[in-house]
């Protein structure tokens, strides 16, 4: 626990965590364990949870299910409806300043997202905690170590739009918010291998005790899982590379399902259905639970993702074997950022527990 959580104060400060994805709200469910916040027995010194909702349905729908969870923990949750038309956001952040100006403790799931650094200009929190938002994580930490922008690693590296410029002063702000200082503690929770962490950055390992606690042991069938990536989606990977070396893996290894990733597009996932044979899954939960829920595949399949880092983690003390296939250069499209190999490699290349695949080779 950070020096900084209850100092002088007698009590459990009020921690109020933002989170826009679902994996973000378990890794947040997975740090309240952590921290052994108990709202039961401690009311009001408790977990607000914000949820920024977006708009995607299917996002939406395993938030909402995620959010029952939480309260079922006793954490209390907001929902908000924070992209809901053009004077949504004014609304949103209007009603939450009160409770920014008040909170001794801020989590944040996504450090890049736009909402949380405008919300970081607000809040006099003098506790700041980043979950886990997957693989982005480790980018986030390697750009304050190097005091750079803050910026996804699967953007070009190249044009500024305009919406840019507008936002770099409130973006440079929230990158200094997110710099520990004598005043400010800064913690990163978080199940990826993290190296070269600021100075004054306390790194806290995740080790999904809250999902192992909650859920399982799953049943382990004797075929093979696969799971999908939005690589396709975010214009890294080549749409018509990835299906082949899906359908490729598929037939290597015996893979029977493809649990979908929430970003996938509805016209990738029928092509897929369609040329592979694999029955296609929506899962209504991040992967994490529904494999621990099981059943869950002997083997599981992957792309260079979180779930490398993550599946082992939750499935410890099981049989599963997580196996990741590398991402060969040539599936690159001419619009992936200059640093999307060397990412996507070091993905790979630190997870622990998983076995390696090379790259399948596909026309």
């Amino acid at each position: 626990m950070s020096p900084r959580a209850g100092k002088n104060t007698g009590h459990t400060p009020h921690t109020l965590a933002f989170v826009e994805s679902p994996v973000q709200l378990l890794n947040v469910l997975e740090w309240a364990h952590a921290r052994e916040l108990r709202p039961r027995e401690e009311p009001g010194a408790g977990l607000t949870l914000v949820v920024l909702s977006p708009t995607d349905p299917m996002t939406r729908g395993q938030l909402r299910r995620m959010a029952e969870l939480a309260r079922r923990e006793g954490h209390t949750v907001r929902w908000e409806e924070a992209r809901g038309g053009t004077t949504a956001p004014f609304r949103t952040i209007g009603g939450l300043t009160p409770l920014l100006r008040r909170a001794e403790r801020m989590v944040m799931g996504d450090p890049f997202s736009r909402y949380v650094q405008l919300l970081l200009t607000i809040t006099r929190a003098s506790e700041l905690v980043v979950v886990d938002d997957g693989t982005a994580t480790m980018e986030f930490v390697g750009q304050l170590a190097r005091g750079e922008r803050l910026v996804r690693w699967h953007r070009n590296g190249g044009r500024t739009g305009p919406r840019d410029v507008l936002f770099a002063p409130v973006s440079a702000a929230a990158r200094r918010r997110l710099t520990p200082g004598p005043e400010r503690g800064v913690e990163v929770f978080s199940s990826m291998p993290i190296k070269d962490a600021p100075d004054g950055v306390t790194i806290t390992s995740n080790v999904f005790a809250w999902t192992r606690d909650r859920f399982g042991p799953p049943r382990v069938t004797k075929s093979a899982d696969m799971v999908g990536t939005s690589l396709v989606e975010t214009g890294v990977v080549d749409a018509d590379r990835y299906v082949e070396a899906v359908r490729t893996l598929a037939e290597a290894h015996g893979a029977t399902r493809y649990f979908a990733h929430r970003r996938e597009s509805t016209e990738k996932l029928h092509r897929l259905a369609v040329e592979t044979g694999l029955e296609v899954v929506r899962p209504e939960l991040p992967l994490e639970l529904i494999a621990r829920r099981g059943p869950i595949g002997r083997t599981v399949l992957s792309f260079p993702s979180t779930v490398v880092h993550t599946l082992p983690l939750a499935l410890s003390g099981t049989d599963v074997r997580v196996a990741v296939c590398d991402i060969d250069p040539a599936w690159l499209t001419d619009h992936a950022s200059p640093r999307a190999q060397g990412f996507l490699s070091g993905v790979t290349g630190t997870a622990r527990d998983v076995h390696r695949l090379a790259a399948v080779s596909v026309l």
